[in-house]
């Protein structure tokens, strides 16, 4: 039975490692020994731009955001702007209309049906060579598009998406524990586009080539499922750097976390809808990247979850190596609920935060992985500005929350110890 366990416990392992570590690793390495295609790019090339900007209810953040596009560094007669109202009714509409520029065009979209529906509308009015898209809080710098498209004069280039920079990283723990996550994620996102291509898309801001454009299901996340299908038609997406956007992060752990668990249940449907992009064998180490970097992360609450109770079962077998885990693994759920009840203070230690951003953030994934399962699929959003901050006050059946678990992981602390000296 042991052995059961272990061969289990260690596969898991296994996989962990090659998430977190493996994966990273791998790409590192390749790229140190000169292995990918490095796209062409040509400075001077600039097709037709159209900037699609997604809205709903964004009235505190939209007179700045158009600004910022016509203040953007590109031949004024090859770009343009399309705000998609996705049914706003705070003033949004109106705040666009305010400017009467011939570049600014808004489409509203009646009924509230979603950021994907709306962009299906508004492509249909789209004619030139290329389509970016973007957020209403998403402050391009003035070479953003110019950094971006210069990336389309190599004809094999489908998608490219730029680096959105958070700038309120110091303001919280939790805005801190994002930008941690969105620096790693920016390193994966360089060495995948050198070996093959980006992962997926950035809503914030990514471009396509309008050709490409296949109309979504209203259930279709976007930024996900529209690069997937442009690999399919044999194209690359390529990371550019230097082509970037600033934005606030959610800057609260609840909200961060509903954002996450939303990402995940639609992006997850969507792989499965372009599940083609997994067979190695036709589209070769991009699957390997969409497994590693998407698929497995978004399993990895579960396997997360077997390791820990199998190396806590093999730790009751007097196998040292899973009591030291189990130790290990125990001390840092004790810090992560500790973070659980600093969570709504507005900074704390790393020390707390960082292990309960990771709890929650698998927590929340998984969630989103059931649910879509379920069919449950999130089709509308709600910018997390909308919503109220809460106070900071500790919630006391958190606390109570907190007290159990925590009496559980020291008993079994204990016991393990016992076992190692006896």
């Amino acid at each position: 039975m042991d052995y059961i366990v272990l061969a289990i416990t260690l596969s898991c392992a296994f996989l962990v490692l090659h998430v977190y570590l493996g994966y990273p690793l791998t790409l590192y390495l390749l790229t140190k020994m000169g292995v990918g295609t490095r796209n062409l790019v040509q400075e001077k090339f600039e097709p037709t731009v159209t900037m699609m900007v997604s809205c709903y209810n964004e009235i505190d953040v939209i007179q700045e955001k158009i600004t910022n596009c016509l203040e953007l560094q590109y031949p004024l007669n090859k770009l343009n702007f399309i705000i998609i109202s996705d049914g706003s009714d705070d003033g949004t509409d109106e705040a666009v209309l305010q400017f009467n520029h011939p570049r600014i065009k808004l489409i509203r979209q009646e009924g509230r049906l979603g950021k994907t529906s709306a962009i299906n509308l508004a492509m249909q009015s789209v004619e030139s060579e290329i389509v970016v898209f973007s957020d209403a809080n998403a402050m391009y710098e003035p070479d953003a598009i110019q950094k971006l498209v210069r990336n389309f004069y190599d004809p094999k280039v489908g998608y490219v998406v730029g680096a959105a920079l958070y700038i309120d990283g110091k303001d919280s723990s939790a805005a801190a524990s994002e930008n941690l996550y969105w620096n790693y994620e920016i390193a994966l996102k360089k060495q995948e586009s050198l070996l093959h291509s980006v992962v997926g898309g950035d809503g914030a801001i990514y471009a396509i080539k309008r050709e490409l454009f296949i109309p979504l299901d209203a259930k279709d996340i976007n930024d996900f499922v529209n690069p997937l299908q442009i690999i399919e038609q044999g194209f690359r997406g390529i990371f550019e750097e230097q082509a970037v956007c600033l934005e606030e992060t959610a800057g609260d752990f609840a909200k961060e976390a509903k954002r996450k668990q939303r990402i995940v249940n639609r992006s997850f449907r969507g792989l499965m809808k372009v599940k083609s992009v997994l067979n190695p064998f036709r589209f070769g180490f991009f699957s390997y990247e969409v497994i590693s970097h998407k698929l497995l992360r978004w399993l990895m609450p579960i396997f997360l979850v077997i390791f820990s109770l199998g190396s806590l079962v093999l730790s009751y077998s007097d196998y040292l190596l899973f009591q030291v885990i189990s130790i290990l693994a125990l001390i840092f759920f004790i810090l992560a609920q500790v973070g659980f009840l600093l969570s709504e203070q507005k900074k704390s230690s790393p020390i707390f935060f960082i292990p309960y951003y990771f709890v929650m953030v698998n927590y929340y994934s998984l969630i989103g992985v059931i649910t879509a399962l379920q069919g449950n699929i999130q089709v509308t959003w709600s910018s997390p500005r909308h919503k109220l901050e809460k106070k900071n006050t500790f919630n006391w059946s958190k606390i109570l929350i907190a007290i159990v678990v925590n009496s559980v992981i020291v008993i079994l602390l204990c016991d393990i110890f016992n076992k190692i000296i006896n």
